[in-house]
């Protein structure tokens, strides 16, 4: 049976260098699994692989579409398993490589059958989080579906608004749509992930931010901020130098929050993958 050898982890812990490694070993080219590496016009803060290292081997997935185009978990997953079936032809195994949990899991497992917004409910939502506030959402989504309520993003307005609006369009609870099995898939998949200390990965994070500024994330935020209401730039590194245009903070502070909310980014990573027990984890720091 093909393999799909899957290596995730935090960001900035070292996944690029390592998939190139990989891939070379078994001959593969590099599916990339980044919601944010796919846009074209997001390169610097998205850390995307240099021109050299694109160079070594095939890649896909990388800055192949605009940010106006966009892209969501179940198109990924669509797309994904298109390329893989074409990729499995000629090699036995295929290198993945990213960092995003949800395209990922949609990629491994498929996505739940929820139904589409709706326009008006998520309108009407949307506009009772500006005026009310994500706790007044959060409390009515503890009376509806306290089993959401207790695993979602408790600062998470968007994610809040989605499990109200499911729920209360189907007159479902949210998160009984969650408890379909996974697919099968027609390969078998391996999962390396990725760590480091995390003083040492926070440290990379640092360098890293440092880096881009050096390389010119400033002026590539500049250029995307009349585009700064599409959901590709509602993204770390751009929305808070989109905060330093607008006036409410000098450069330094939009650095270092940067850096504050990468970290805080990674954990999050590191938490959505704690409850997968087939991910074999690599200390890269051993």
């Amino acid at each position: 049976m093909p393999t799909l050898q899957i290596i995730l982890g935090p960001t900035a812990v070292g996944k690029t260098d390592y998939a190139l490694a990989a891939a070379k070993a078994v001959g593969s080219p590099i599916v990339s699994c980044d919601s944010r590496q796919l846009f074209r016009e997001m390169r610097i803060g998205t850390a995307r692989p240099t021109e050299a290292q694109l160079a070594e081997v095939p890649h896909y997935f990388i800055a192949d579409r605009s940010v106006t185009d966009g892209c969501t978990a179940g198109r990924y997953e669509i797309e994904a398993l298109q390329l893989l079936e074409t990729l499995f032809q000629t090699h036995e195994t295929v290198v993945m490589a990213g960092g995003s949990g949800l395209y990922i899991d949609a990629l491994c497992n498929g996505l739940d059958d929820f139904p589409e917004a709706d326009p008006a409910l998520r309108a009407h939502l949307s506009e009772r989080l500006r005026t009310e506030g994500v706790s007044a959402l959060r409390s009515e989504l503890r009376i509806l579906d306290p089993e959401s309520y207790a695993t979602v993003d408790p600062a998470n307005g968007q994610r809040i608004i989605r499990a109200l609006e499911v729920t209360i369009a189907t007159g479902r609870k949210y998160s009984s749509l969650k408890t379909r099995p996974a697919r099968q898939r027609p390969f078998a998949i391996e999962k390396t992930g990725l760590t480091r200390p995390r003083a040492e990965l926070y440290a990379r994070i640092d360098a890293r931010v440092d880096q881009m500024m050096e390389e010119g994330l400033l002026e590539e935020a500049r250029n995307l901020l009349p585009l700064r209401g599409l959901p590709a730039l509602n993204t770390v590194g751009y929305k808070e130098l989109f905060g330093y245009f607008d006036g409410a903070y000098d450069l330094s502070e939009a650095v270092r929050l940067i850096k504050r909310n990468t970290r805080h980014y990674a954990k999050k990573q590191l938490t959505w993958w704690a409850r997968d027990p087939s991910i074999r984890w690599i200390d890269l720091s051993a």
